[in-house]
């Protein structure tokens, strides 16, 4: 293992880092991730719609996509309430996660608020946590915003059926 920090890390309420980045900006120096979720279209779905600007890029890495469109919601809301604890257990775990979309701000902010619930903050500031803690344009639209809120009663509805 090494002792080497996993850069451009933000700590969740209950300790735990993460790190969200944008993919066209590259990766930072150090250590590289153990995990990533990645939000978008996988480099292997069929009819995956390319960016212009976008390269085909596949993580040497364990990782999991989340079909994501730009400035929109997942397009599978339950898979990606899954993906997104996975991600929180791993951290929690000590693993490198780090949590990325193709700018790093809408979809990453959206991500890293949910994780902010999971890790104890209220729903109902979660987002302005992410924009303290992240970046301050986190979480770009309405309808983000809408889904932090959903996925934050979803987790507390499954959490009170068990």
């Amino acid at each position: 293992m090494t002792t080497e920090p996993f850069a451009d890390t933000i700590t969740l309420p209950d300790g735990t880092a993460v790190r969200g980045r944008g993919r066209r900006q590259g990766l930072p120096a150090g250590p590289l991730p153990d995990y990533g979720l990645y939000l978008g279209h996988s480099p292997d779905a069929p009819h995956r719609p390319l960016l212009r600007l976008e390269k085909v890029w596949r993580p040497g890495w364990a990782a999991d996509w989340i079909t994501w469109p730009d400035f929109r919601t997942p397009r599978d809301a339950t898979a990606a309430a899954a993906l997104i604890e996975h991600a929180h257990e791993r951290a929690r775990a000590g693993d490198r996660v780090e949590i990325a979309c193709y700018g790093g701000t809408g979809r990453t902010g959206t991500v890293i608020a949910c994780l902010a619930v999971l890790a104890g903050h209220p729903a109902a500031g979660a987002v302005e946590w992410t924009r303290r803690h992240y970046r301050p344009k986190a979480v770009e639209t309405r309808g983000q915003r809408r889904w932090v809120e959903w996925f934050a009663g979803y987790r507390a509805a499954a959490v009170s059926s068990r």
